[in-house]
């Protein structure tokens, strides 16, 4: 069962070979032995996870079950789930149990599908390595002394480990991709306002944009299809009519036309990964797709651009946590504003600290025209790469990170090699445009290797198609950690 597709699992459970309770109980077992080792769960709970599956077993014996009816999905923990603690990964929100479920918790919910707990995460999601944590860094399932990649690298590790069928990630510059690629699972961030961000707490509101993570291709088309849909709620949900994101998997690929950015093949790449990445392309050329050439001539400013703009926005959205209403307020201080700094000096770690200090001085007198109105600016013309190279092309493919997974602590005393690691993915959140990652090879050591698929807006079902027929035809994606 742990190697099932998730379509596989929901056949499994409607023909009565398990139960929801069984299933969940078997993965339930599975993280009670193997997370103490890899430390990918923050939150479980045992007895909810049950509750609920045993409403999906009399869901599915009622004839009333959808697609992921009693399939165990694990939640990154910056969505709020009514009743689970809801830490984002931070000491400041260590004790807070959130009062509502998100949207995206919401839609899981209706679908019948199975909290099985909450993921580890980089705090508030400001991290490449997981190693930002509160909570301790997560380990790579393919290797414990690496890193899962973030900061969706608790889920990363959870899929990869088969802790869970499939799991929830958020995207703010690669933060679904990069772990996906370095724990060889797929990931995949949708077209900016295409799964609500409501009850999802915020890092950078222009870029954070949730999504699926999963063992294939199929499988993310499945979650995508519960996951997406407009929401009232949230002011940057895109009323679009509801559609299908496995419509198109059985395509071939004849007459696809790929288009290979020649920054992302330039210096930096490691040779291990660009290796796997040029094969995987060949695999395409034998598939039916033709290579054209293309720039991104701006792609190279997306890392200084994106860090300004989302520290910018980072310090206004992390600025609600003062210590009054909720989350962790300091146990001594002398007045209002002592309790007001104490608070957030002790809640917040090293980055967070870091990345509000570095928003709040891009955006203050005499410096917002200078970095963050530019950076805007930036921001127009690396979109606007993306739309001509479209014209020529109708995915884009390139490697998702310049290496195999670093060690953990390698990059911990220099954060300029840290935001490096995102240097593939940033671009395409700064655009908006739908992103995945999946898993095409390995390299050096034997780890993991992403491949990362980009579209134009609204191409989901396009780039799945295109990630599914590669997945049927290579085994990169069912290949599973020694041990595990």
């Amino acid at each position: 069962m742990l190697n099932s597709s998730l379509q596989q699992l929901g056949s499994a459970l409607r023909a009565k070979k398990i139960s929801s309770v069984e299933l969940t109980q078997l993965y339930l077992d599975r993280i009670a032995a193997l997370n103490p080792a890899l430390n990918a769960y923050i939150t479980t709970h045992a007895e909810t996870s049950l509750a609920q599956a045993r409403a999906a077993d009399a869901r599915l014996s009622g004839g009333t079950a959808q697609a992921l009816t009693g399939i165990p999905i694990a939640q990154k923990d910056i969505f709020c789930a009514k009743g689970w603690r809801t830490t984002c990964g931070s000491k400041m929100l260590e004790n807070f149990v959130a009062p509502y479920d998100a949207h995206v918790i919401g839609q899981f919910n209706s679908a019948g599908a199975v909290n099985l707990g909450k993921t580890n995460m980089d705090e508030f999601a400001m991290g490449s390595s997981n190693e930002t944590s509160y909570f301790g860094a997560v380990k790579n399932p393919w290797d414990q002394n690496a890193v899962p990649g973030g900061s969706s690298g608790g889920s990363a590790c959870a899929v990869a480990a088969r802790l869970c069928a499939a799991a929830t990630g958020t995207d703010t510059g690669g933060s679904i991709r990069q772990p996906a690629a370095l724990c060889g699972i797929s990931g995949l961030k949708p077209t900016y306002g295409t799964v609500s961000r409501y009850g999802m707490i915020a890092f950078a509101s222009s870029l954070d944009q949730a999504g699926p993570m999963a063992r294939s291709a199929e499988d993310l088309a499945l979650l995508l299809n519960t996951m997406a849909g407009f929401d009232e709620r949230d002011s940057t949900s895109l009323q679009r009519d509801k559609e299908d994101y496995a419509r198109d998997l059985s395509k071939p690929l004849t007459g696809l036309r790929i288009g290979l950015p020649k920054e992302f093949f330039a210096e930096g790449l490691s040779s291990d990964v660009g290796k796997a990445v040029e094969t995987a392309i060949a695999e395409y050329k034998k598939l039916g797709a033709s290579i054209v050439e293309i720039s991104l001539p701006n792609s190279k400013l997306s890392v200084p651009v994106y860090y300004v703009l989302a520290p910018a926005e980072a310090s206004s959205n992390l600025s609600r946590f003062d210590g009054v209403r909720y989350g962790y307020r300091a146990p001594d201080y002398t007045d209002l504003a002592d309790m007001y700094e104490k608070s957030r000096a002790q809640g917040f770690g090293a980055e967070v600290k870091r990345r509000i200090m570095i928003g709040t001085y891009v955006l203050s007198h005499g410096y917002y025209d200078a970095y963050y109105l530019q950076a805007q600016k930036i921001r127009r013309l690396i979109a606007q790469d993306f739309t001509d190279a479209f014209k020529q092309c109708d995915i884009i493919i390139g490697p998702t990170s310049p290496s195999t997974a670093f060690k953990l602590g390698e990059k911990g005393d220099d954060p300029v090699q840290m935001y490096l690691s995102d240097i593939y993915t940033i671009a395409v959140n700064l655009a908006g445009l739908p992103g995945m990652s999946i898993p095409c090879g390995f390299g050096a050591a034997n780890m993991p290797v992403g491949l990362q698929i980009i579209g134009n807006y609204f191409a989901e079902a396009h780039m799945l198609n295109a990630a599914h027929q590669y997945q049927l035809a290579t085994d990169w994606h069912v290949r599973t950690p020694n041990g595990i």
